[in-house]
């Protein structure tokens, strides 16, 4: 066992980035005992998990893997050459570059003349576009990995499962095999480092996990199925989860989206209906569900079961499919009547704004109408892609074998779920839409928007908006009621507490304990101050013997920069850190105190002309500091710190 003269000797040499590496892993060896697994608790050496990294939608590196001759460009396409996300060759060579994007809208298969397969590794999704002008501007989680590497975490022990994400779920297992490579994936971590594996899924990437859990169903015997959960999977941090979807996938659909891109919205569209994942983030009712197509048999073969698509009474008796307002308001030109729309038929006459002969007819549609293909029945004269959606609609997701993904989730069966998701940001959750005149693909343009800003519903026109705002709002991509759905998953005892996300002494922390939760939305009754960001903490432990649930919202965390927000790296590491100390007295880590845990969390105090948070930061110059707060570091002795957080 190191003493202290000798910790205090390593710990003093080398440079900071060492001395902080060395710091926590002494921590760890002082003080952590011998690992173990039990009732959903871990105990012991944090060197035995494994992190498994799912990105999000457009969050993976695509490579060529074609030679492709680019006319009129002095940029070609060879194998290996970087196509998402290479803004050079978009710029100069944007035909060639759309030959390696685009999919066939049909089979989902490649270009004639360009393929593109996604790279692998952590560098496939830390920077998509490195460089000095776009690197942090794409940067998704080298941020992520940057702490990991602060903290000690060994190279191997962070794994990343990057996929082509312009595919539907069940291609992604026909032509990549991802799901089985995926398990390969959990079983390789545990053997290689001896402990369960840590999922950290962001946005589509949630998704995928979901479809992987109900995928592992069919492959692995029943009674093996938990068994393999509890042995391979400690906990399952969901970040920014589009539970049940997200309002801007109609957005790209109908109109186009560029994600910042320098690329015409008609192109972008184009673009995102070419893949089969565009329809597996579309909004969708929570009261609507679906059976299981398929039953596998312990013998291995395969009986066809019921695939049937029902909806509880609350769907037709309430508004809006659970979200805040119609999603879609569209204006079709009425040359025929109602008989221009046979495919809706059954829809009441309340829901056409003007029958008037000549007349545009403006039709709304809630999550389910979009989900289940009406709202695309009902434009399928005006619009010729529908028949393109509809197809791809029944084919890989109402029909799916495994898994209807356009259905709320359950609970998944891991001892240790934690969904995070940002809130208080102005969100889109509605659109109004109107021909443009213009052909395919830029027939529709958009004509208003729906916001919803903190419990509060607004349009871009200033008009008044009709709806059932939530008590907040989402996360600029997704609304709240598709984030918040996971607070289902709570049992009905909640213990909720907010408190800064900045480092505070915990004077600011309120606390309500065993608040009251009946699978509805849970809002505190807890003050807020207007210049302060906050985390608010619902978490459970009781409802589920052996099993833990908690939900983090951080205020203005925008929907892809979460993953990069320092508050939400701290309490992830606290929480595993508390998660594997041998003398944790709570379920969950505390929130009484947060203190600095790196050199960057230490700041210049200007009004006590000295470092703030002096028991965790002192100053400490080092040849090239060019401010005070540059100087200000951590003291040597900051491991002890975390012993505070036990």
């Amino acid at each position: 066992m190191t003493n202290d003269r000798e910790t205090k000797k390593l710990t003093m040499g080398g440079d900071e980035r060492e001395h902080r590496r060395l710091a926590m892993t002494l921590a760890a060896v002082l003080f952590l005992g011998t690992f173990q697994l039990g009732e959903g608790e871990l105990k012991g050496d944090y060197s035995k998990l494994s992190g498994i990294i799912i990105p999000g939608f457009a969050s993976t590196q695509l490579r060529a893997w074609s030679i492709l001759d680019c006319p009129y460009s002095p940029l070609d396409f060879n194998p290996l050459d970087l196509v998402w996300l290479d803004t050079t060759k978009l710029l100069s060579a944007v035909n060639c570059w759309l030959k390696c994007m685009l999919l066939d809208p049909y089979n989902q298969t490649d270009h004639p003349e360009c393929k593109s397969r996604p790279d692998s590794g952590l560098s496939a999704i830390t920077e998509l576009d490195p460089g000095y002008i776009t690197g942090p501007l794409s940067s998704v989680w080298k941020e992520w990995v940057k702490w990991c590497i602060e903290f000690g975490i060994e190279a191997n022990a962070i794994i990343a499962a990057p996929y082509d994400w312009r595919l539907s779920p069940s291609m992604l297992e026909e032509r990549d095999l991802y799901f089985y490579k995926l398990k390969q994936t959990f079983e390789t971590a545990l053997k290689l480092r001896g402990g369960p594996s840590i999922v950290f899924a962001h946005s589509l990437g949630n998704n995928v996990f979901r479809y992987f859990l109900e995928w592992l169903k069919l492959e692995i015997a029943p009674k093996q199925y938990i068994q393999w959960l509890d042995d391979h999977i400690y906990a399952f941090f969901a970040v920014g989860a589009p539970l049940l979807g997200s309002t801007e996938t109609v957005k790209g659909m109908l109109s186009g989206n560029t994600f910042g891109l320098p690329v015409s919205e008609g192109t972008a569209r184009l673009m995102f209906n070419s893949f089969g994942s565009s329809l597996w983030m579309m909004p969708f009712s929570k009261y609507c569900r679906a059976d299981a197509m398929y039953l596998k048999h312990f013998s291995g073969g395969i009986r066809k079961g019921p695939n049937t698509y029902q909806c509880e009474q609350k769907e037709f008796q309430s508004n809006y499919s659970g979200f805040s307002t119609n999603i879609i308001n569209i204006e079709i030109p009425s040359t025929r009547g109602i008989d221009a729309y046979p495919s809706v038929s059954e829809f009441s006459q309340t829901n056409y704004s003007s029958m008037e002969c000549g007349l545009p007819t403006q039709l709304s549609f809630s999550a389910r109408e979009i989900s289940d293909g009406t709202f695309f029945k009902a434009i399928e004269d005006y619009d010729s892609d529908s028949k393109r959606t509809l197809h791809q609609l029944k084919k890989s997701y109402h029909d799916d074998p495994v898994l209807n993904p356009l259905t709320p989730w359950d609970r998944p069966p891991i001892k240790n779920v934690f969904c995070i998701y940002g809130v208080d940001s102005r969100t889109e959750v509605g659109y109004y839409f109107a021909p443009s005149g213009k052909p395919y693909p830029d027939n529709w343009i958009i004509t208003d928007v729906i916001y919803e800003i903190e419990g509060s519903l607004v349009s871009r026109s200033g008009n008044q908006v009709e709806g059932n705002p939530g008590p907040a709002s989402g996360d600029e991509t997704v609304p709240y009621h598709s984030l918040s759905w996971c607070k289902n998953w709570l049992g009905p005892r909640v213990n909720i507490t907010r408190a800064p996300q900045s480092e505070h002494d915990g004077s600011d922390v309120q606390v309500e304990l065993n608040v009251e939760h009946h699978n509805e939305d849970v809002v505190p009754n807890m003050t807020r101050s207007p210049r302060v960001k906050y985390i608010t903490y619902y978490e459970d432990s009781e409802s589920i013997p052996g099993k833990r649930t908690a939900v983090w919202e951080l205020d203005k965390a925008n929907h892809r920069n979460i993953v990069r927000s320092p508050a939400l790296m701290r309490e992830l590491w606290l929480q595993i850190w508390h998660d594997i100390h041998a003398d944790s007295p709570s379920k969950f880590v505390t929130k009484a105190k947060r203190g600095p845990l790196r050199d960057d969390d230490c700041y210049w105090d200007y009004g006590k002309a000295r470092c703030a948070w002096p028991e965790y930061c002192e100053y400490r110059y080092v040849f090239g500091d060019v401010h005070l707060g540059q100087s200000c570091r951590l003291r040597n002795s900051s491991a002890d710190a975390l012993l505070h957080y036990v």
